[in-house]
C-alpha cells in the first residue's frame, strides 16, 4: 500500500519548483481563454482536461440531499420540497494552477472526508493528437485525514467536438477502497473506469452525465451514475444533478452507488477566479 505522506508529498511537491506567485500569466495565454466544449474543471465528480491558468485559482461547492427521490408517492416528495427539507453531504474545493498544465487542490466533506489532488496534463487535443491526456493523483483521509487513507492514481482521456460536446474515458487506479481492515478482505483495491459526457444544448446550457463501472477489484453496491444540467454565467457554472450516491471523491466513488431504486437531489456550483 502506497503510504499516505509519501504521496501527499508527490502531490504537492511539485509546487515548490513554481515562480513567484507575483508573476503573471502571459496575457495572451490561450488557458484564459473561454473553452465552450469543457467550461469546468469536473463533470459532476470526475474531472476533465480543462486547463487552469498558471497562479489562478478556482472554488467548487458540491451539495448531496440525503432524501431519496425513490421513496413514498409525489406528495410526500412536494411535502418534503423534492429533498430540500432533508439533511445533505456538503462539499467544499479550491484548486490553484501551480505551473502550466499542472493543478492542485483540496476538498472537504463534510462527513469529514479530506482529499488532496492533482492533475498534470500531458497533451491537448490539436491536429496532431485526437484526444487530450491528465494525469491524476489524489488521496482522501477520513476523520479529518486522520484515519482511513485511499490513494489513487489514473489518467483522464477527453475527446471534444469544437463548441458541442466533450466525452472522457477515466481509468483510476483506487488503493484500500475496502474500509475493512486489509487481512479479513480478498479484494482491498478497486479499478475502475469512469465514463463522461457534457453536451451543449444552449449558448451557456449543457446536459452533463457520468457512470462509472468497476471492473476489477472491491465493488459494492451498484454502478454509480449520475446526470444533471448546467448554466454557464461568467466565470460560474450551476449545475442541478441526480445521482444514486453521495459520493464525490475518488475513493467514496470507488464504493459505488447505493440503490438503483434510490436516486438524490444535488448541485454544484463552480467559480473562475480569472
Amino acid at each position: 500500500m502506497i503510504r499516505p505522506t509519501t504521496l501527499v508529498a508527490l502531490i504537492l511537491a511539485c509546487g515548490l519548483a513554481a515562480p513567484p506567485a507575483f508573476a503573471q500569466a502571459p496575457q495572451d495565454d490561450p488557458d484564459l481563454d473561454l473553452s465552450f466544449e469543457q467550461p469546468d474543471f469536473t463533470l459532476v465528480n470526475l474531472p476533465t482536461t480543462l486547463r487552469l491558468p498558471r497562479f489562478k485559482s478556482a472554488f467548487r461547492v458540491t451539495h448531496r440531499f440525503g432524501r431519496p427521490l425513490g421513496q413514498g408517492d409525489f406528495g410526500d416528495l412536494v411535502e418534503d420540497l423534492f429533498g430540500l427539507d432533508s439533511g445533505a453531504q456538503i462539499g467544499l474545493e479550491y484548486r490553484f494552477g501551480l505551473m502550466r498544465g499542472l493543478q492542485a487542490g483540496i476538498y472537504r466533506t463534510s462527513d469529514k472526508t479530506i482529499e488532496f489532488f492533482s492533475q498534470y496534463n500531458l497533451l491537448q487535443q490539436t491536429s496532431a493528437s485526437p484526444v487530450g491526456v491528465g494525469v491524476l493523483a489524489s488521496i482522501d483521509g477520513t476523520n479529518n485525514f486522520r484515519d482511513s487513507y485511499s490513494p489513487a492514481l489514473g489518467v483522464a482521456i477527453s475527446r471534444t467536438l469544437p463548441r458541442v460536446a466533450a466525452l472522457y474515458v477515466h481509468p483510476i487506479w483506487v488503493n484500500n477502497s475496502n474500509p475493512r481492515p486489509s487481512e479479513l478482505v480478498d479484494d482491498n483495491d478497486t479499478f475502475l473506469l469512469g465514463l463522461g459526457a457534457r453536451a451543449r444544448i444552449r449558448p451557456t446550457v449543457y446536459l452533463v452525465g457520468e457512470v462509472i463501472p468497476r471492473v476489477a477489484g472491491y465493488d459494492p453496491g451498484v454502478t454509480h451514475g449520475t446526470v444533471g444540467i448546467e448554466k454557464r454565467a461568467g466565470g460560474h457554472m450551476f449545475q442541478l444533478n441526480f445521482s444514486n450516491s453521495f459520493g464525490s471523491t475518488i475513493g467514496q466513488l470507488a464504493r459505488g452507488g447505493l440503490d438503483n431504486d434510490d436516486w438524490y437531489l444535488g448541485f454544484n456550483i463552480s467559480r473562475k477566479f480569472f
